[in-house]
């Protein structure tokens, strides 16, 4: 049985030694070659780390913060105050136009991590434009903006410890009209809203005299990340990756396609999709996750949040009051109210969850709109 589970572990990539509280683990991580051997290998080691903190549940919250370090050439990459403590680079070489590297990561994971004490908070995507139509001319890949959506969409839904995608919106994000945004947050039930622009989809052709020549071509994007509940700015990210397009300056490309995903270009959309999820991870992992109640009858409370967001019956709540006022430049705020009356999960849905009020007094003061917070669980 030992054997068997080894040679499972060894299919993964993956070897790993786990005493009562940490553990390492032995992955290969791999990048396409292309503007330098140490951009590749840089690359290689980021996805070695994600591919280990993703196996072990560890807090992605903390990967942006290493990701300069593994710029510098060293076998050894030590770090204080993040579940990853030890990097060693093991073995690194190169085979049909990859870089890889192997390397033991060591772990230590906390049940005190964000991902661990709050619900997964709900997020809206809102399709990605791109900026200049013309620069997608060449393959013709004018779909590639919702395509690109669709893989974030995906990368969040399967990989994010955090977030959970409530839904896909082609209403354009208006920043300037917070107000708009608050209602379209609340329809689908997003506690935030993710948008963004491709901005730059230029090639360059490199002649070579020996060689057929190679056309690099840009992927460049801004994210915007607004708060559904203020429609106020949360994030503001800029991603480039250039990548060699292999394709024929007059063929016709289907973004949807295998062949397309599995390119070096296709690989860099990737990448960029996994940077974004992680800088979220590392921007608003620890943000309070803010269900809201739905109904309220009697000492029933419903709130919008379940089974998917990671609610479990017994859980805790505490309930806060929201009112509105208009701030001395007209500008319509919101402000949360602390009360009271804490609230028990009884029964969980994929979606919603029911709870009951402790203090049946209080009851009659819950009103829709209202919103909750979980309490960490009672030591006895």
């Amino acid at each position: 049985m030992k054997k068997t589970l080894r040679n499972a572990l060894l299919g993964l990539g993956i070897l790993t030694a786990i005493p009562s509280q940490a553990a390492w683990f032995e992955v290969t991580g791999q990048a396409i070659m292309l503007e330098s051997k140490s951009s590749a290998r840089t690359n290689a080691i980021e996805d070695a780390v994600y591919r280990a903190m993703h196996y072990a549940g560890a807090d992605f919250s903390s990967f942006s913060s290493m990701k300069p370090y593994f710029q510098e050439d060293r076998k050894d990459y030590q770090f204080n105050g993040s579940e990853v403590r030890h990097v060693q680079i093991s073995k690194s070489y190169t085979k049909d136009g990859n870089y890889y590297v192997t390397a033991r990561v060591d772990i230590y994971p906390t049940a005190k991590s964000c991902h661990n004490v709050q619900y997964k908070k709900g997020m809206l995507i809102s399709d990605f434009s791109i900026a200049v139509p013309q620069q997608a001319a060449l393959g013709g890949i004018y779909q590639v903006g919702k395509d690109f959506t669709q893989l974030l969409k995906r990368q969040i839904g399967k990989q994010s410890q955090s977030f959970v995608i409530t839904g896909t919106s082609a209403v354009p994000v208006q920043p300037e009209n917070p107000s708009a945004m608050m209602m379209l947050a609340e329809d689908f039930d997003a506690q935030y809203i993710l948008s963004g622009q491709i901005t730059d989809l230029t090639s360059t052709l490199d002649q070579n005299r020996f060689s057929s020549d190679t056309i690099n071509r840009q992927f460049s994007v801004e994210l915007q990340v607004l708060d559904g509940k203020t429609g106020e700015m949360m994030l503001q990210r800029k991603y480039r990756e250039v990548a060699e397009w292999p394709f024929s300056r007059i063929s016709q490309v289907d973004t949807q396609s295998a062949r397309f995903w599995v390119s070096a270009y296709g690989a860099a959309l990737q990448r960029v999709s996994r940077n974004m999820m992680l800088d979220l991870e590392s921007s608003l992992a620890c943000r309070a996750s803010l269900p809201e109640v739905i109904n309220a009858h009697g000492n029933l409370v419903q709130m919008n949040v379940g089974r998917t967001h990671g609610v479990r019956q017994g859980d805790e709540l505490k309930l806060w009051h929201t009112a509105g006022f208009i701030d001395q430049y007209g500008i319509s705020r919101n402000r949360m109210v602390e009360t009271e009356i804490s609230l028990v999960v009884d029964r969980v849905y994929e979606t919603s969850a029911e709870l009951s009020v402790q203090q049946s007094e209080l009851a009659a003061s819950i009103q829709p709109g209202d919103l909750l917070t979980k309490q960490p669980p009672r030591r006895y």
